[in-house]
């Protein structure tokens, strides 16, 4: 050390230079003498590395436990998950960590049914029950949280509002609501479906499923790429990626940093949409859920008429669509949601507190041909009554289109006052136009 001259370097100095270190050189750094080993051995370097790399502001092992120090902790941490590139625990660590903190203040209700993470012996089963090897971005991510406990009984409390963290949509009487699946579920689908759809290869596993419904979303072990089911899927085994192929990258290298299977994209994406207000709760009665219908442009329209405000919106439902070359049928669900803004709607020089749905007027077109143009009574059977100030109105229909991309543009005829009452001449309150298009 004599000829670097690093014993001669002031106590600050050294600090500053050790700061800019990764934790595994400071760890070397610590073995050339005690004075090292003191300065590296320093709470307020360890508590940086884990503010860092783990986003802990405590102390704690990676079971919440309270450790002796940051530096314990951080040791932990890499012991515990020592046989994975470190770079992709702190990607994984960072989602759910997202995921928690969004679900904390806004839909606590989710919280509980997360499960705590699987263990290396539980993960190791299910790759010998079902005869895969799982990508390692999906190890990691089921180490962090083993999936959701799943309820469908109608008298559980939980039902009282729908709690699958990858959520859903509704129209009509159809509901979807997916949760993301553990361990031992995923092992008894994986094993059911592929009785069902004679996979030649066993290279899929179930990971999320409504539990409303047969949607189902499908990890390929072998490249890490994640399918949803189609209206086929029982006939034809017929899936759709949920991920462009191009983002998967390094899915069975240990020694890669730059691992991304779909299953870590897909919640990457998902919580980017909650936390930007993409994608929010939805309240209904009593029951609240994730709802996947957009809420912003260029996904979601918003125009205001007169006071009156309607925003729409739609979502792609591939398990009622067809992608067959032959056939082309693509299902969509769209979301309506109108109100009067507080100052009530002017119109024909007069202001009116409250106003009334007559007629719609609806144009439909595809690869921006127009395919469809409906004039007609209502909306799904209901001529809603719009009062200032007060809560929107909202409702969902569905529509088939023979080609994406499509879309949806219209207008709404409203009365003044009530349709029992009319105060003053019909008015017309634009939709602008939505888009129809496959994600």
């Amino acid at each position: 050390m004599a000829a670097t001259g690093l014993e001669n370097i002031g106590g600050l100095a050294f600090e500053i230079i050790v700061s800019k270190l990764e934790p595994c050189e400071v760890a070397a750094v610590a073995c050339v003498n005690k004075r090292f080993k003191d300065w590296a051995s320093d709470e307020s370097l360890w508590s940086l590395y884990c503010s860092k790399d783990l986003a802990l502001s405590s102390p704690l092992d990676p079971l919440g436990n309270p450790c002796s120090s940051f530096k314990a902790a951080y040791g932990a941490w890499r012991e515990a998950y020592g046989m994975y590139p470190w770079p992709l625990v702190r990607r994984v660590k960072n989602v759910w960590d997202r995921i928690r903190i969004w679900l904390t203040g806004n839909f606590p209700e989710v919280l509980p049914t997360l499960c705590k993470g699987a263990s290396e012996v539980e993960l190791n089963e299910l790759e010998k029950s079902l005869k895969v090897k799982l990508p390692l971005p999906t190890r990691v991510l089921y180490r962090f949280c083993d999936g959701q406990k799943v309820c469908t009984k109608v008298s559980s409390e939980r039902v009282k509002n729908l709690c699958g963290l990858i959520g859903g949509y509704s129209y009509y009487n159809y509901l979807v609501n997916v949760f993301l699946l553990p361990l031992n579920v995923i092992i008894k689908e994986t094993r059911d479906v592929t009785r069902l759809l004679e996979f030649t290869r066993p290279k899929y596993i179930v990971t999320a499923v409504s539990a409303y419904n047969e949607k189902m979303f499908f990890l390929d072990c072998e490249v890490g790429q994640l399918y949803v089911g189609t209206r086929n899927l029982l006939s034809r085994g017929e899936m759709m990626p949920c991920v462009p192929n191009g983002l998967i990258a390094s899915v069975h290298d240990s020694r890669s940093g730059s691992q991304q299977d779909a299953m870590l994209l897909w919640l990457e994406e998902h919580v980017r949409r909650l936390e930007n207000g993409i994608i929010k709760l939805r309240e209904e009665g009593n029951i609240r859920s994730i709802s996947l219908f957009p809420e912003q442009s260029p996904t979601c329209s918003l125009a205001t008429t007169y006071g009156v405000q309607v925003r729409a919106s739609a979502v792609f439902i591939p398990e009622f669509s067809d992608l067959t070359e032959e056939a082309q049928e693509y299902m969509f669900g769209y979301s309506i949601r109108m109100l009067l803004k507080p100052g009530g709607c002017f119109v024909h020089g007069m202001s009116f507190d409250s106003c009334q749905l007559y007629r719609r007027h609806w144009i439909i077109k595809s690869n921006n041909n127009v395919v469809g143009d409906f004039n007609g009574e209502a909306v799904i059977g209901q001529f809603p009554l719009l009062r200032s100030g007060k809560k929107e109105f909202v409702y969902e229909c569905c529509i088939t289109s023979a080609a994406s991309p499509g879309s949806i543009e219209g207008s709404y005829t409203f009365i003044p006052d009530r349709l029992a009452d009319p105060q003053g001449s019909p008015f017309e309150v634009e939709v602008t136009r939505f888009p129809l298009v496959l994600p």
